[in-house]
C-alpha cells in the first residue's frame, strides 16, 4: 500500500482562502458563504484525498481572523425526531453546540444560531430555551407556502420578510449546520433579502468539497462521492447550464442541478440580477487544483468505494437501508471498474475466514505488510491485531508479551465482577491503557507504544461488524475500517 500524499493541504489552505477573499471582493463587500458537508472532522475527504487534513476547512477559516463570524442552523423537525449525525453518532441538537465550540476555539464569533422551518414545534422551544440559556442568540425562519417555486411570495415582506433577520458584521458571513436538509441556503438568501432591502450590498456562494468540480465525471475522487451517498437518490452529473453559459464540462450535484433556475430566479428577484450562469459558478471550491499525485488519489478513492459498499452492507444487515442501496453501491464498484478485491486486506480476511472460525482482523501496513489478529479469551480481534501491528513496525519478535496475560486478566474482573459486562475481552481502548502502562517501566513496550501514529491510514478490514466501542478507537488513530455484515454472535441485541 503506497501512503503517498495526493493532495498539498498547504495550497490548499492558501489558494482557497484567496479565491474566498475574490468572491467577497465581487460581492460589494459582504458574502454569506453556505458551507456544505464537515467543518471539521472530514474524515471521508482525508481518505480519497491522502494529504487532506480532517480539519482542514475550519483551519482555512481562520486564516479570515476577525473578518468572519458564522451563523449555524437547524431544521425544526430534526430536534423534534431527534436526528443523529451518524458517523460520530451525535445528535443534530448537540452537534449545533459542538459547532458553535468549534468556531469560539478558533475566534471565530457565532452571531447567532438559526431554527429553520419553525411551526411551534416544543421540542424547538426547548431547545431555544436551552441555548439562549447558553448566551447564543436564537432566530426564528418559518415554513413559506410555496417553497422554492412561489418566488413572488417567496420575495416578500410575507416571505423572506417575516424571517428573523440575524444582525452580522464581518465580510466573510458562513452559514453552517449539523447535516443536510437544515435550510442553510434558505437562510442566506432570507439574509441577502433583508440586506438589500436595507440597501446593503452582499452576495450568496456555496462552498462544497464534493463532487469535485474540475474533475471528470468518472473520476474516482467523484464516484466515491456517490458510494458515500448511495443511500440517497442522489447522484453526480455534468452541469448543463455551465456547457450551455462557457462551453465547458464541470461536475455538479444533481440536486444544486435542479434548484438551479429557482434560485438563479430569487437571487435576480433579490437584487435586480443574477451573477451566475451555472451551479458551478456559485461555487468557490478549490480542491481539485490541490491535487499534485492523481495516481494516489485514485488509489485511494479506489479503497472508498470499496469500503463504502461494505458500509451499505452492513447499514442492510442492520436495517437501516433497503436492497436499493446495495445495488447501487455495486453498479457503482462496477463503473470505477474494481471489486472488492481491490483492498487487500478484504482478501486476506477471507482467506483466514476459511481456516478459523474466530473473528479475524486484518490491517495493511505502510510498506504493503499483512497484519491480522484473532479474537481470544483475551482481547478483541482488533486489538490482537494492532499489539501485532505494533510489534511488526517497531521489529520486535512475536513471541514477546507485551502486555502480562495477568494484567489482562485482572482487567477483565472489573469488567464482568464489577461493572457488570459480559464481554471479557479488551477492547482497543483498554489494550491501550494497559499497554501505556507497561510503557512506563518497559523500554520494549514503550518502542511499540511509539509506532501508533504509523498506524494512521492503514488499511483494515474484519470478519465481523466491529463494536462502536473499537470503531471509535479506530477513527482516533486514522485507521480506515470495513467488515463483513456479520455479527459475531447470534444474539439478537449487540452491545459493545
Amino acid at each position: 500500500m503506497n501512503r503517498a500524499a495526493g493532495f498539498d493541504n498547504d495550497m490548499y489552505l492558501r489558494t482557497q482562502s484567496e479565491h474566498i477573499r475574490e468572491r467577497i471582493e465581487r460581492s460589494g463587500g459582504k458574502l454569506y458563504l453556505e458551507f456544505g458537508g464537515k467543518l471539521f472532522d472530514d474524515y471521508h475527504a482525508s481518505r480519497v484525498l491522502p494529504g487532506f487534513m480532517p480539519d482542514s476547512k475550519i483551519r482555512m477559516l481562520m486564516e479570515f481572523g476577525s473578518q468572519a463570524e458564522a451563523i449555524v442552523v437547524i431544521n425544526a423537525e430534526d430536534i423534534v425526531k431527534n436526528k443523529v449525525r451518524k458517523d460520530i453518532g451525535v445528535g443534530y441538537d448537540q452537534e449545533v453546540l459542538r459547532l458553535v465550540d468549534s468556531f469560539n476555539d478558533r475566534g471565530i464569533g457565532v452571531c447567532g444560531l438559526v431554527i429553520t422551518r419553525y411551526s411551534g414545534q416544543s421540542a424547538a422551544d426547548q431547545f431555544q430555551k436551552k441555548v439562549e440559556a447558553l448566551g447564543l442568540k436564537v432566530y426564528r425562519h418559518y415554513p413559506i407556502a410555496g417553497y422554492p417555486t412561489n418566488i413572488p411570495l417567496i420575495v416578500s415582506e410575507e416571505g423572506y420578510g417575516r424571517n428573523e433577520y440575524v444582525e452580522t458584521t464581518k465580510p466573510l458571513v458562513v452559514v453552517t449546520a449539523p447535516g443536510p436538509g437544515s435550510g442553510k441556503m434558505a437562510v442566506c438568501l432570507s439574509q441577502l433579502y433583508h440586506e438589500h432591502t436595507c440597501g446593503r450590498k452582499a452576495g450568496y456562494a456555496k462552498f462544497e468539497t464534493f463532487p469535485v468540480w474540475n474533475l471528470p465525471l468518472g473520476h474516482p475522487v467523484n464516484v466515491a462521492y456517490e458510494a458515500a451517498t448511495a443511500d440517497l437518490s442522489d447522484s453526480n452529473m455534468i452541469d448543463p447550464f455551465h456547457l450551455e453559459a462557457y462551453g465547458k464540462t464541470t461536475v455538479n450535484y444533481n440536486r444544486d442541478v435542479e434548484i438551479f433556475p429557482v434560485l438563479n430566479a430569487i437571487l435576480a428577484r433579490i437584487s435586480g440580477e443574477s451573477p451566475y450562469r451555472s451551479p458551478t459558478d456559485m461555487g468557490v471550491n478549490m480542491a481539485g487544483y490541490c491535487i499534485v499525485d492523481d495516481e494516489a488519489v485514485r488509489r485511494a478513492a479506489y479503497n472508498e468505494i470499496v469500503r463504502r459498499y461494505f458500509a451499505v452492507l452492513r447499514d442492510r444487515r442492520e436495517g437501516r437501508v433497503d436492497d436499493e442501496a446495495v445495488f447501487k453501491s455495486e453498479l457503482i464498484m462496477q463503473r470505477a471498474g474494481i471489486g472488492v478485491e481491490y483492498r487487500r486486506s478484504v482478501m486476506a480476511v477471507r482467506r483466514e475466514m476459511e481456516t478459523t472460525e474466530r473473528p479475524v482482523v486484518v490491517a495493511e501496513l505502510p510498506d504493503g505488510t499483512m497484519v491480522s489478529g484473532k479474537a481470544s479469551p483475551l482481547l478483541t480481534a482488533s486489538s490482537a491485531m494492532i499489539l501485532n501491528a505494533l510489534k511488526v513496525l517497531a521489529g520486535i519478535d512475536d513471541s514477546v508479551l507485551l502486555i502480562s496475560p495477568e494484567v489482562i486478566k485482572s482487567m477483565q474482573r472489573l469488567k464482568v465482577d464489577y461493572l457488570g459486562n459480559r464481554n471479557p475481552r479488551l477492547h482497543i481502548d483498554e489494550m491501550l491503557v494497559a499497554l501505556s502502562i507497561a510503557a512506563n517501566t518497559d523500554p520494549v513496550v514503550e518502542k511499540a507504544v511509539a509506532k501508533l501514529p504509523e498506524l494512521r491510514g492503514c488499511d483494515v478490514h474484519s470478519s465481523v461488524i466491529i463494536s462502536q466501542v473499537d470503531e471509535g478507537l479506530y477513527k482516533k488513530l486514522g485507521m480506515y475500517v470495513s467488515s463483513e455484515p456479520e455479527y459475531q454472535t447470534k444474539c439478537l441485541f449487540h452491545g459493545s
